[in-house]
């Protein structure tokens, strides 16, 4: 019994530790992106986010299509072989994985370059933008390539290299776009795309390769037994593509229906919603998903895991959310410009959603670690669905608010649908305790964000809701020391 509670409160321990480490390195990478989305707002304006939000999109897209799964499949595999120790079984699996992100990025870039004009005709409703895909290739090919370097460092472990490499590009970031945005405005958009990218892949690199040395056996054998995995990340690679073939769609509909600063106002949305907000959702595919699909065949074990992260995500990111809800109109003009103020009452809304991904995007990952693909695919392919048409519907009848209407109305759907099929399928069980914290934290969200529309003056607004945020961090602080002390003896 002794043995349980202590493994329990090392675990517990390790989630937290390994959380918290790369939600502040991510709200370091996050505030770095702020400097650069606020140069961009200040000397582009929606305009210039739109563009930048369409060309990203659908770079996500061809990366995605193009990647054959292997960001999902590779960490899985190798995440297995790594728990056995043998090191030239990892040997060899690092250079499968190399040689395959080298196929996949050169495919990835033919394909960019062969389907320019499409793109720049169903993206755009104006203007021959073929070129700029174009040019656009050698990014997608350098994602692939960094994608396939993380892997490894994913797998091996080595995430304190992994988070120095991140936060190092988020600094080439601002470095690159702040001059170059300001030289050539608009102009400038796919430089600084494909520079980031390129700064990127030289930072992961240079960790990776000191800790394999960078060579690729090109051999029929490493070629076959690399299919594996790529027949495992195949539904893989069709679930991402839907989900950026989604975006991208939403984004295409925003430009036809309204115009490109509607696409910049909902990219800005976006931007908070599901970057911002999701510093903690990071720590969950660099450190939670490697230690999971190392313990995928033991259903306790699994569901020990799961329950762990889960509680730690509710608890750590409820009271950011709550901030971030109280304190939007005064973040919105501060990081972007005043033409986003009318996002504000949008992004509150949206935000409740997050507190739902919370509760979800562990239990989620139950069907990565299984390589359940098919699983994956239909879970991820449904979500897509109701998204997209929720959203069109939602846009149609209220706007740019409908928007925030349909993000929460597809967590919820997709809250239901991943529980209830990983409780029919997987055998998961949530425990009281995590439904407890998680009714608590979600019914303080859901009491701020009626103070953001219903308080009579700003008074009230602004005592309520400092009120309510301190009593969700204090819930927290309190329930995460009693969670590391209960067995400290």
């Amino acid at each position: 019994m002794i043995v349980v509670k202590d493994q329990y409160k090392d675990s517990y321990a390790h989630v937290l530790k390994y959380t918290s480490i790369f939600g502040s390195i991510q709200g370091l990478n996050i505030f770095l992106s702020l400097v650069r989305t606020k140069v961009l707002a200040v000397l582009l304006g929606p305009l210039g986010m739109g563009y930048v939000s369409l060309f990203n999109s659908a770079l996500n897209f061809i990366s995605q299509a193009t990647g054959l799964g292997l960001s999902m499949s590779a960490v899985k595999t190798l995440s297995e072989v790594y728990e056995q120790g043998d090191k030239n079984r990892i040997s060899h699996h690092v250079n499968v994985i190399r040689y395959w992100s080298m196929l996949t990025a050169i495919f990835g870039m033919l394909v960019c370059v062969m389907l320019g004009p499409l793109l720049s005709h169903y993206t755009f409703s104006w203007g021959n933008h073929t070129l700029h895909f174009v040019l656009l290739a050698p990014a997608v090919a350098m994602m692939a390539i960094t994608g396939g370097e993380i892997v490894i460092l994913k797998s091996a472990q080595q995430l304190r290299q992994l988070a120095v490499a991140q936060v190092y590009a988020a600094v080439c970031g601002v470095v690159i776009s702040i001059p170059v945005y300001y030289i050539w405005e608009l102009k400038g958009i796919v430089p600084v795309i494909v520079l980031m990218a390129l700064a990127q892949m030289v930072l992961v690199l240079y960790y990776s390769i000191r800790l394999f040395p960078y060579r690729i056996q090109k051999t029929k054998a490493i070629f076959r037994e690399g299919l594996g995995m790529v027949r495992l990340g195949l539904a893989f690679t069709i679930a991402a593509a839907i989900s950026s073939g989604g975006e991208m769609l939403i984004r295409s509909y925003l430009n036809v229906k309204a115009d490109m600063d509607e696409v910049g106002l909902y990219n800005a949305v976006y931007m908070i919603i599901f970057t911002y907000a999701g510093m903690v959702f990071t720590a969950m595919e660099t450190d939670y998903y490697p230690r999971l699909s190392g313990v995928n065949k033991d259903v306790v074990e699994s569901n020990r895991i799961v329950n762990i992260q889960l509680e730690v995500s509710v608890l750590l990111l409820s009271p950011m959310l709550m901030g971030m809800m109280v304190f939007l109109p005064i973040l919105i003009p501060l990081f972007f410009s005043s033409k986003f103020q009318p996002i504000v009452p949008v992004t509150q809304l949206a935000l409740m959603a997050m507190f739902l991904k919370a509760i979800t995007l562990p239990v989620a990952y139950l069907s990565l670690a299984r390589g359940r693909s098919r699983s994956f695919l239909f879970l991820e392919t449904a979500y897509w669905v109701f998204f997209v048409v929720a959203f069109v519907v939602c846009y149609h009848l209220w706007g740019l608010f409908g928007t925030g209407i349909a993000i929460v109305t597809a967590h919820i759907f997709d809250l239901i649908m991943i529980h209830a099929y990983a409780y029919a399928f997987y055998s998961y069980r949530i425990t009281s305790q995590v439904v407890r914290l998680s009714t608590v934290q979600v019914g303080l969200g859901l009491m701020a964000y009626l103070i953001t529309i219903w308080s009579p003056n700003p008074a009230v607004y602004w005592s309520c809701g400092i009120l309510i945020l301190l009593l969700c961090t204090c819930y927290s602080v309190q329930v995460m020391r009693k969670r590391l002390s209960v067995h400290a003896s």
